[in-house]
């Protein structure tokens, strides 16, 4: 006889346990929601990422009690731009930011979590159904959720979005992602965005003075070499900035992470009554530098729109979702397509050098673009 499947509720069922999702779970609890989060890894993990959080979102996580300072984070106010061929325009952060890797940090926003309540599962989720005004949310190992409102918070691209049929998922993307850390020396208050041939490799400090090199590329461009190492060899290292920093650098990794498939198409913020946050909701491109704070600031704007309407002050679901389309298409989708527009440019080597001559002739624009893709503190 097969046992009857076990049945969980939950006021909020958050789906990805990545900053986004955290973050929420956590923004929530503390409102004394029951909560329940489903990430599928283990904690902690590393992940293909920046590392790099703007000081827009200090306050914030302040506020939520998350402890940064504990992580010894770099502290970021530098950014530098080169060309493939080594030309160079720099510029102060209007707000600064901080260097933390995904592993320290998604740790600590689950120990958070957890003590404001949240009630974290390792559990991979395979379908969700909306009926009757409520969501039913299966996993792999045959559990059912239920709950009220469900976030999806599960990244960039993942195989739910297929199943929830979202547009941007039926499409092939031709961007690969590559991160690693490493030994070097490298100044800690500077982040540094460097071009090569077919994309854009960003380095910065984390933590303990490691300094993490995420790349992104495009499928053409790296098709011709066997592996990463003959890629780097071959292409990256042609900026002389990278060649010296790869010279000098000893790998703390077995082998660089990566992820393919990386979509910067358009996404709605509201699938099938999922209210989505973070990349589920829509990607910043990676030079914008950006996408961590984007990820947490979501997080915010979602939980501060479920807690009225739990309370009753928002009158039904229909005007939660209207409202957050609102809310996330007024902080974001500016930024998004200021990100597109940067992405276009420095993947072309010729109008990338155009622009850092017009830059360095005129200083004042480069921070007034890093301001377009960042927003201003959060004030709880």
């Amino acid at each position: 006889m097969t046992p009857p499947r076990l049945t969980v509720n939950a006021d909020v069922l958050i789906i990805g346990g990545g900053l986004a999702g955290l973050t929420a779970g956590i923004h929530l609890a503390k409102a004394n929601l029951h909560v329940v989060l489903l990430e599928k890894n283990v904690y902690p993990q590393h992940k293909v990422c920046g590392e790099y959080v703007s000081n827009e979102v200090l306050p914030y996580l302040q506020y939520l009690g998350v402890a940064i300072d504990e992580l010894a984070p770099a502290r970021i106010n530098r950014f530098l731009l080169s060309t493939a061929s080594g030309k160079t325009v720099e510029s102060m952060l209007p707000l600064g930011g901080f260097g933390i890797s995904r592993f320290a940090l998604d740790q600590l926003l689950a120990n958070t979590a957890r003590m404001a309540g949240a009630d974290i599962r390792q559990a991979d989720v395979t379908d969700v159904q909306f009926e009757r005004d409520a969501f039913v949310v299966s996993t792999s190992d045959e559990t059912k959720y239920t709950a009220k409102i469900v976030i999806g918070a599960y990244g960039k691209r993942s195989q739910l979005d297929k199943r929830l049929n979202r547009s941007f998922a039926q499409q092939e993307s031709s961007w690969l992602g590559v991160k690693a850390h490493y030994q070097a020396p490298f100044p800690n208050d500077l982040v540094a965005l460097h071009n090569f041939d077919g994309g854009y490799c960003g380095l910065s400090q984390v933590e303990n003075g490691v300094v993490n090199a995420c790349y992104l590329t495009t499928y053409r461009s790296f098709k011709p070499f066997k592996n990463i190492d003959a890629f780097q060899k071959h292409i990256l290292r042609k900026n002389p900035f990278l060649n010296d920093f790869f010279a000098r650098a000893t790998p703390l990794f077995e082998k660089p992470l990566t992820i393919s498939q990386i979509s910067f198409a358009r996404k709605n913020p509201v699938e099938n009554h999922i209210l989505m946050c973070g990349d589920t909701a829509g990607l910043i491109h990676p030079l914008c530098g950006n996408g961590m704070a984007m990820a947490i600031h979501s997080a915010k704007l979602v939980s501060e729109l479920i807690i009225p309407f739990f309370k009753g002050t928002l009158a039904n679901r229909s005007e939660l979702e209207k409202k957050y389309v609102s809310d996330w298409s007024a902080e974001f989708k500016s930024r998004l397509l200021t990100g597109r527009i940067a992405q276009s440019i420095l993947t072309s080597p010729g109008i990338t050098a155009l622009l850092l001559k017009s830059l360095r002739l005129t200083p004042g624009v480069l921070p007034h673009i890093i301001r377009q893709t960042h927003g201003k503190p959060l004030l709880t």
